[in-house]
């Protein structure tokens, strides 16, 4: 016969509510609660998870991302003519922010829901002809996320990830003092930097 393990201080592993006070994201997370708890969609719980993490790991996504993920990558031409016009594209989701991006010259038509997007980013969607929502808005539209594309921005893209897991020939950033010619350049030009030839 086995014996009960004891459980007491067992801690969960991820976020189980949001750091963060701010008023407008609780009710976010209250009507995401509410959905995950009453219909089976793992749409969202996903959303729900993600509402709970800190900023650094709701990393923001470009339009011109979103353009370039939108523009049904990796179909053969055979399989895009193929494809309904008159079917309804679909409502691109982010969890955090949607920024511009100045080197897209052309915004397509797109349907956006997100956090929050930053002044231009919206003046570009909605100036193309498509609509930025907000994630409450979307609910209301899509309450199981059916008909939607459900995106992320790239977590390790932060200049202070360069710097982690550093050691020989790991090929990582070194947190540098200073830039000048007596410090980190100085390897190999004098000898209290490692060798002078």
């Amino acid at each position: 016969m086995g014996i009960d393990i004891k459980h007491k201080h067992v801690k969960v592993g991820r976020r189980t509510a949001p750091k963060s006070e701010d008023p407008y994201l609780l009710l976010l997370v209250k009507l995401y609660r509410f959905l995950a708890r009453r219909t089976d969609s793992n749409f969202n719980k996903v959303i729900l998870r993600r509402l709970f993490m800190s900023k650094t790991n709701r990393p923001p996504v470009s339009i011109s991302r979103l353009a370039y993920l939108t523009r049904n990558q990796g179909l053969s031409p055979k399989a895009k003519a193929a494809l309904d016009p008159t079917a309804p594209s679909k409502t691109v989701v982010v969890v955090g922010t949607i920024t511009d991006d100045n080197r897209l010259l052309e915004v397509p038509k797109l349907s956006v829901a997100a956090l929050r997007f930053t002044a231009t980013a919206r003046e570009r969607i909605v100036a193309a002809g498509g609509e930025a929502l907000t994630l409450d808005q979307l609910a209301l539209r899509a309450p199981t996320g059916s008909n939607t594309l459900l995106l992320r921005g790239p977590k390790n893209a932060r200049e202070a990830v360069k710097h982690f897991g550093m050691g020989p020939h790991k090929n990582k950033k070194p947190y540098v003092r200073s830039k000048g010619r007596k410090f980190e350049k100085a390897r190999g030009r004098r000898k209290s930097r490692g060798f002078k030839v």
